[in-house]
């Protein structure tokens, strides 16, 4: 018996295939949809688990788009205001203060923009 995997790896083994998910499929818990709950940005199809407030449930919502209010990607993973789509950059304060208290936000421009500066 000194073959044998411990009860907890045979466990994770048999679960794995069902957390992950095919593709372009639902699993669950990555790929998630728009409105799921989420923990982490890295969960959701768009790149955003946003929370309303410091007390509400995350879930995963489409990323700002241009003029929108956003926060700037954060290592915190989860955000008060989404960060911009892709191709537009998040014109915010960046303070070490609003950083640490996720309060940074501003607002997305486009940078090729002639007009994108305040």
């Amino acid at each position: 018996m000194a073959n044998a995997l411990p009860p907890c790896l045979l466990l994770a083994l048999l679960l794995l295939p069902l957390a992950l998910p095919a593709p372009h499929e639902r699993g669950l818990i990555f790929n998630l949809d728009t409105g799921e709950l989420c923990l982490q940005s890295a969960q959701c199809k768009s790149g955003c688990c946003h929370r309303g407030s410091g007390l509400s449930l995350a879930r995963c919502a489409p990323k700002a788009a241009e003029f929108q209010a956003c926060s700037p990607k954060s290592i915190y993973g989860v955000y008060y205001k989404c960060p911009c789509e892709s191709g537009l950059t998040c014109d915010a304060d960046k303070t070490i203060v609003g950083s640490i208290t996720n309060s940074d936000f501003g607002i997305c421009q486009d940078p090729r923009s002639s007009n994108g500066s305040r």
